[in-house]
């Protein structure tokens, strides 16, 4: 979840809200790699999850990575609840995922290091307090009754708003992890291409990085229970927003749509005010009930975009958000895959070629199979197999042309963190039949074996 945003100033014209998206407009040159990516804490003797607080807890972690690696310490009334060091921050999901906001970054040689470093540094604290972290999609056997909720302001409103919206809400907050990559865009008609593709192949990186199939201890039908929850969340701000696919949209469609999901927050001196299912028009008129009178700023709209969820999200980049938290060699993977896609435009020509002739209810049809199905989806005659193999090829195209070396020179190009894709498509398998292939065969349906098997 996103840390309180800092957007700027008073809105004085409605004009103001596309324009701060358009602020993100940047040359080719300038293009960043921006990589998140969230990881379940627990006690290595008990396979409990960690608390906020004591000697085992997510408190002591984020200690021990402030006192012995420099971070410095974001706080929120007095309490511990976030790192931040040269562009990069650390902070905690509701259920206390620890979870790694990555720098702007060049390339992905860059992107790796700073996950392999940060993995690092966080396992030397771990194991000095018997603690260890596990990269999945879904807490495999937690219930939400042994999920601490984080000591957080705004997790707390939306805790309680959650079961009001849908049925899934707190199971997204607490028990699911996700892999995610932001990128950046050159002007208004490249978001356009980027969101449609990054919306219409969503499905594809579901399938591809789908690491979820238990869930409360049991085999839950699902390749990426994660991807379920998020179909039951909250239907007016999840989903594969069909409008991005209409003639004319650009920046102030989305803003008509941010516009019409119901409001969370306002932040104001370190409190999070309730506006749990209030209207920004209403306070763009100054006429929000939370705070009658007051006419918002642009930091309030930018807070505000931090509250939509669907499948891809446009703010002053965009954000890929289908993924499932993984193993640790696919956290560079899936920025890889959408780095190759997008950053160059003969592929991402080629990404929008394999897409544009599906309507809404196939891009629909498809986001449901890959949760289900995963790489052995087929919807129609259109089979999910078929569709990663020809995307990982995109991709791989799309990074040999970057042709970013890294190692000194020594390494290319960024085409070998698509390894681990090239694995699934040959074989078939994602980390989620890898799991099911385990529990049925070598753990003989004992699922704690996990832990030990899975862990960092």
């Amino acid at each position: 979840m996103s840390i309180p945003q800092s957007g700027g100033g008073p809105i004085e014209r409605h004009e103001q809200l596309a324009e701060y998206m358009a602020q993100g407009c940047k040359p080719k040159s300038d293009w960043r790699i921006g990589t998140e990516h969230e990881k379940f804490g627990y006690c290595e003797d008990s396979h409990k999850p960690l608390p906020y607080e004591g000697a085992r807890s997510i408190e002591a972690v984020l200690s021990g990575l402030r006192d012995r690696f420099g971070w410095l310490p974001v706080l929120e009334k007095g309490k511990l609840l976030g790192l931040e060091k040269d562009g990069a921050n650390i902070s905690l999901e509701p259920g206390g995922q620890l979870e790694l906001s990555g720098a702007p970054l060049e390339n992905i040689h860059q992107t790796c290091d700073e996950v392999n470093g940060h993995l690092a540094e966080v396992k030397s604290v771990a194991d000095e307090i018997g603690v260890r972290f596990i990269g999945l999609g879904a807490a495999p056997e937690w219930s939400h009754e042994d999920m601490p909720l984080m000591p957080k302001g705004r997790y707390r409103l939306m805790n309680s708003y959650m079961d009001k919206v849908g049925t899934a809400g707190t199971q997204m907050m607490r028990r699911t992890c996700t892999v995610q990559v932001n990128l950046d865009f050159s002007s208004e008609a490249d978001m356009v291409q980027k969101m449609r593709v990054a919306v219409a192949l969503q499905p594809i990186a579901t399938a591809l990085f789908a690491n979820s199939p238990f869930f409360e201890g049991q085999v839950n039908g699902h390749k990426s229970w994660r991807s379920r929850v998020w179909r039951h969340l909250d239907d007016a701000r999840t989903g594969m927003i069909p409008f991005i696919f209409d003639e004319g949209f650009g920046f102030e469609s989305w803003v008509q749509y941010a516009l019409d999901v119901p409001m969370y927050f306002v932040y104001r001196d370190g409190e999070y005010i309730d506006a749990l299912g209030q209207s920004f028009r209403d306070f763009l008129k100054g006429e929000l009930p939370a705070l009658p009178g007051e006419t918002p700023t642009l930091s309030d709209w930018a807070d505000h975009l931090t509250t939509l969820f669907p499948e891809a999200r446009v703010k002053q980049y965009i954000e890929m958000r289908g993924a499932d938290g993984g193993p640790w060699r696919r956290l560079c993977a899936l920025p890889a895959f959408w780095v190759g896609l997008t950053y160059d435009q003969s592929a991402l020509d080629a990404a929008w070629d394999m897409a544009k002739g599906w309507d809404a209810e196939t891009r629909e049809a498809l986001r449901v199979a890959a949760s289900v199905d995963g790489l052995q989806a087929k919807v129609g005659n259109i089979s999910m197999h078929d569709l990663a193999r020809e995307a990982v090829s995109i991709a791989q195209s799309g990074l040999k042309a970057r042709a970013c070396p890294g190692a000194g020179g020594l390494i290319p190009d960024e085409t070998h963190f698509l390894n681990a894709l090239h694995e699934s498509v040959e074989t078939g398998r994602t980390p989620a039949d890898e799991l099911l292939s385990d529990y049925h065969g070598k753990w003989n349906g004992d699922l704690s074996r996990i832990y030990d098997d899975y862990s960092y």
